[in-house]
């Protein structure tokens, strides 16, 4: 009888250390889970410092990066209007200018027709000299627009062209991944 007491104590004992066995278990198993956590996150941690310190100085070079594009900007856009067309510098716009010159043809023409009678030969010949002269100036206002046109045309170019090439600039230099943070924000 004693021995059967001992073996059922001995079982409940053993069945109970098995049960406390698990439970140990499973609470060592949640420990190294949060040991593993806080080692992730001191790794984060140290990464986002380390990130820190390196993207805080480009802080500052992504800012003059800005201000300077904007003064190249307002720059190209300034000198954009005043390209030479065909070796001949026009103050100010160039619709202004194709105005004044048609007023100025306009009048001389008046004039002309003034100074000469309108019944004599050299009076056709004024007439046919001052046609010839309203022809000229048209295609001279048509070249004069389509030389300002193709103008533009090719300042928009050239800035397309330094634009490209100070993003690649900026691209080798500070690495792809920091210039599409710049530009897509």
């Amino acid at each position: 009888k004693n021995l059967a007491k001992l073996e059922e104590k001995a079982e409940e004992n053993l069945i109970m250390l098995c049960e406390e066995k698990m439970r140990q278990q499973e609470k060592l198993y949640e420990l190294k889970r949060e040991i593993l956590l806080k080692e992730r996150e001191q790794k984060l941690d140290e990464v986002l410092d380390k990130q820190l310190e390196v993207l805080t100085p480009l802080v500052a070079v992504c800012e003059q990066f800005k201000e300077q594009y904007k003064s190249f900007a307002a720059a190209l856009d300034a000198t954009r209007h005043e390209l030479p067309i065909k070796n001949i510098h026009i103050e100010g716009d160039m619709h202004t200018y194709l105005g004044e010159l048609g007023k100025e043809l306009t009048t001389t023409q008046e004039l002309l027709t003034e100074l000469i009678p309108s019944g004599s030969d050299e009076g056709a010949k004024a007439l046919n000299a001052l046609k010839e002269l309203k022809e000229t100036s048209q295609k001279m206002n048509k070249e004069l627009q389509r030389s300002f046109t193709q103008t533009q045309n090719l300042a928009s170019e050239a800035s397309k062209e330094v634009s490209l090439h100070n993003q690649q600039i900026c691209e080798e230099n500070h690495g792809l991944d920091v210039v599409k943070c710049w530009y897509f924000d």
